[in-house]
């Protein structure tokens, strides 16, 4: 009989490895690990949850037991893998993807989210995209207007005032500070 976990602040392909590997470290089979969820082939005890809980706060993760706080995670880690997807965002809108991943109308995902979290999907989805924002003028790589253009902002104006909000600066000064303010993708809140 295989077990669902549901793990918390798993962000990345690295959280993926990580929790893969405290799994198996543990005795236990993983049958799939993705963002925020697991299932492994063994049952699992309230004694072996309560230590594997134990253990994965002591990596950065935790357990939910909470259907709304399962769901939440679900929200935002759709959000991060839209972000973060290599072939950039295009224009995507966002209430059909996320009604399309999680098979549930938006306006239900919505007012789930704004109630458990007290902010709203649209700004952590924001301060996502600012994030990666960030990450990529960091690299140095691309021009703002590529950068618009990867992230499905309609002009660079938009992508820079977005940017404002959320960081207090434009693209250009965070550029010019020549410093990482960068922040871990768990750690990417709403405002």
């Amino acid at each position: 009989m295989s077990h669902e976990l549901f793990i918390k602040n798993m962000v990345c392909n690295r959280c993926v490895m990580a929790v893969d590997d405290l799994l198996r470290r543990n005795g236990l089979h993983p049958v799939s690990v993705e963002l925020g969820h697991a299932v492994v082939e063994e049952d699992i005890s309230d004694n072996m949850r309560d230590d594997l809980r134990g253990k994965l706060r002591g990596i950065g993760f935790d357990l939910l037991e909470d259907k709304q706080e399962q769901m939440i995670e679900k929200i935002k880690n759709c959000i991060i893998q839209l972000v973060q997807r290599d072939g950039g965002m295009d224009t995507v809108n966002l209430s059909d993807y996320l009604s399309d991943q999680l098979h549930s109308s938006y306006s239900a995902l919505s007012k789930l989210y704004s109630k458990v979290t007290g902010a709203t999907i649209e700004r952590f989805y924001i301060a996502q995209r600012v994030e990666k924002v960030k990450e990529l003028i960091t690299y140095d790589e691309l021009s703002l207007s590529q950068i618009a253009l990867r992230m499905g902002y309609s002009s660079v104006a938009y992508l820079s005032s977005q940017f404002k909000m959320v960081t207090g600066m434009t693209p250009s000064k965070f550029k010019s500070l020549h410093t990482n303010l960068r922040k871990p993708l768990d750690n990417v809140i709403e405002h």
